[in-house]
């Protein structure tokens, strides 16, 4: 394991542990590690989730600006495509990775599935009661064990790997919740802090978004690791409202979300202020209800979702503007963008051909410069608001998740945000209007918070991360709006 650890990234010589438990606070952290520590950056990423990217690649950013000797490894749902993403050795965080790309991905999905295994299974199913007593014994006495002993070989591995890092970061984004059931993110965050605590690495989470956390069990995990770690912070205040209703009363942070922080490539050329007469609107929709992608199985309601979009895409046509198809989640929803792209064109056929145009992003960089060519737009997603405000580009904002309606309040812009299972075009018109109509006024807000919410981060980091962290004191590293 000290093998594979190190290759492709330099480890620095182990620290003395014994000293990062002899006075609490942040700082106690910055001054204990040397600048040379080395680092586990842990997200659900890997998915095609640019938000989730983007929160590792702000992170990574701004340790290596400060600390640019620290050495630094991913632990990520797939390793490979992190590595290639963001440069660092990567390891899984689970026993067994979901083929994101493959599954999701509307490009890459396999042209037919194994007929045989599927005829197989259906013929199985049709003996009844037999099948089921099968299953039954087949998962008591072949599947649950099997799993057990990966398990326990996966976190064997798992405690080699974390007694070779000198801290754990828990990077961001929404990863407080029990999308999955308790066994997902609950259970995974539970394990790898309780391997840092055994291992003696310190373990902090950084700017994290929370619920929902609907099991019993789940809430217990979640507890448990935040109980442990040696430092919380996170992106809002619903969040910590939130972790107080399920009974965790730890102290935590409220700071940001740490993709505010997020350098962006050079070159990038932000949105002017003025839109020009023919508008270029981006249209990112989510595949909300499709039961063969989204938890909730409503694919009645994903429909009307699809042909609001469409009708209001069709209505932006008509008054001569252009549609631009892009999403912050390149595999996830690459099916919904491609079920807009057909509904646009069936619906509006004399109008829609050379006006809709469907963005090829592939990375966080491909996404900013195709949104900073925007004069506006319409989303399903949190990170989807912030890369847009990065580059002053207003949105439209359709909240399947109270995270979002929660940003949009933060940056004073509730007026242009509707819950998604609402979806209507009539309304998102209105707001549409009202939003050119005060194109500067809002235009300022998303200036103004952009610029809040970076100095928080920025000396959050500080805090954290910088060599002379002791001349920092304790209650100006964290947000006044701590939570206690």
């Amino acid at each position: 394991m000290t093998d594979e650890i190190g290759h492709g990234v330099r480890l620095a010589e182990p620290v003395d542990r014994r000293r990062l438990g002899q006075v609490s606070g942040v700082n106690t952290i910055c001054n204990a590690l040397p600048a040379s520590c080395r680092i586990g950056l842990l997200e659900h990423f890997g998915t095609g989730n640019l938000g989730d990217d983007a929160t590792v690649t702000t992170v990574l950013q701004q340790i290596q600006s400060r600390w640019p000797t620290a050495s630094l490894v991913g632990l990520s749902l797939d390793p490979q495509d992190s590595e290639r993403r963001h440069g660092i050795r990567c390891f899984p965080i689970r026993q067994s990775v979901f083929p994101f790309e493959r599954e999701w991905s509307s490009a890459s999905r396999p042209a037919s599935p194994d007929r045989y295994a599927q005829k197989l299974k259906s013929t199985l199913k049709k003996t009844g009661p037999l099948f089921r007593f099968a299953k039954a014994i087949s998962n008591i006495l072949i599947v649950r064990p099997a799993q057990f002993i990966r398990e326990a070989v996966f976190l064997g591995h798992s405690l080699l790997l974390a007694s070779q890092l000198d801290l754990i970061i828990i990077c961001g984004g929404g990863q407080l919740l029990d999308w999955g059931g308790p066994w997902a993110f609950p259970y995974t965050l539970f394990k790898w802090v309780l391997v840092a605590k055994c291992t003696n690495a310190k373990c902090i989470f950084l700017n994290n978004g929370a619920g929902p956390l609907d099991a019993p069990l789940s809430r217990w995990f979640i507890k448990r690791a935040l109980s442990m770690a040696n430092y919380i912070s996170l992106r809002d205040g619903a969040s910590a409202r939130f972790l107080r209703t399920i009974g965790f009363q730890g102290k935590v942070s409220v700071v940001a979300d740490s993709a505010w922080g997020l350098r962006l490539p050079d070159g990038l050329m932000k949105r002017q202020s003025e839109p020009t007469q023919e508008l270029v609107i981006g249209i990112a929709p989510m595949a909300y209800g499709d039961s063969s992608r989204h938890w909730v199985d409503d694919n009645p309601g994903y429909r009307r979702l699809i042909d609001s979009l469409a009708e209001f895409s069709g209505r932006m046509l008509e008054r001569g503007h252009r549609i631009k198809l892009v999403s912050s989640d390149i595999w996830f929803d690459s099916q919904a963008l491609a079920d807009l792209d057909e509904a646009i064109h069936r619906s509006y056929p004399a109008v829609a051909p050379g006006r809709v145009m469907r963005e090829s992003v592939t990375g966080v960089s491909d996404l900013l410069a195709s949104l900073s060519r925007l004069d506006c737009y319409v989303t399903c997603r949190f990170h989807g608001v912030v890369f847009a405000s990065l580059v002053n580009v207003p949105t439209l904002a359709l909240s399947p998740h109270p995270k979002v309606t929660t940003l949009m309040e933060d940056m004073e812009l509730s007026d242009y945000c509707v819950d998604i299972s609402k979806c209507d075009t009539e309304d998102l018109l209105v707001r549409f209007d009202h939003l050119i109509a005060d194109m500067d006024g809002v235009s300022a807000r998303i200036h103004r918070h952009v610029d809040r919410f970076q100095s928080l981060l920025a000396h959050q980091f500080d805090g954290l991360f910088s060599v002379n962290a002791e001349t920092v004191e304790d209650e100006h590293v964290l947000s006044t709006r701590s939570v206690r």
